[in-house]
């Protein structure tokens, strides 16, 4: 089995590594620090699995995750997030991850999610599964930010923390203007006009 670990710190990485080595049969691993490095490899080397943090500095993990599923569909995706589980889970797993799990994580769980997505089945830890379980009746599925594209998304949650449009527009290489014609949507469907209301909206709902 070939995995590749894709997270933006190193000591991260290498922690990782040190754990996964711990796997019985032949394993062997190819590193990447952002998005962009993270396709490049699989490009040039298919993988079985992907290590994905949802937290890159280039672009968003799920982001990345969407592209890796849309070109190699046979892929296993395990999201790696310290983000609360309910709110980012549910999308990652709508786009095709085959589990996820908080950087928290006992390194025996991390085994055992890696040995359930290498067999071909879906991991999700039993907290997530009971938070799921707690908010069903709650209607979790159609919270506003649920209607969001992955870069509108991606886009609403910058804006919340206080980027501004042309800061936005670098991290992501895109323009401002377009970065512009992304807030116009979000502004659409979540029905909130100021980044405040972005940055209450978000904190109230556990997205940053």
């Amino acid at each position: 089995m070939k995995i590749l670990i894709c997270d933006d710190h190193k000591i991260v990485r290498d922690g990782l590594r040190k754990i996964l080595q711990q796997l019985s049969g032949s394993v062997s691993f190819t590193e990447a620090g952002d998005g962009k490095e993270a396709m490049a490899r699989l490009k040039k080397d298919a993988c079985d699995m992907v290590l994905l943090d949802i937290s890159l500095p280039d672009r968003s993990g799920l982001d990345v995750l969407q592209s890796i599923k849309l070109k190699w569909p046979s892929v296993n995706v395990l999201m790696l997030s310290m983000h609360p589980q309910e709110q980012y889970a549910i999308r990652a797993l709508k786009l095709g991850a085959s589990g996820y799990l908080t950087k928290d994580a006992a390194s025996e769980e991390l085994l055992l999610a890696v040995k359930k997505v290498a067999e071909g089945g879906k991991y999700i830890s039993q907290s997530l599964a009971e938070g799921l379980a707690t908010h069903l009746d709650k209607d979790i599925f159609r919270n506003r930010h649920d209607n969001l594209s992955v870069r509108e998304f991606e886009i609403m949650i910058k804006l919340a923390k206080g980027e501004t449009l042309q800061e936005i527009g670098n991290s992501l290489c895109i323009s401002g203007k377009t970065v512009s014609t992304y807030r116009t949507r979000v502004v659409e469907k979540m029905k909130l006009k100021k980044n405040t209301e972005f940055t209450r909206y978000c904190i109230e709902n556990h997205l940053i």
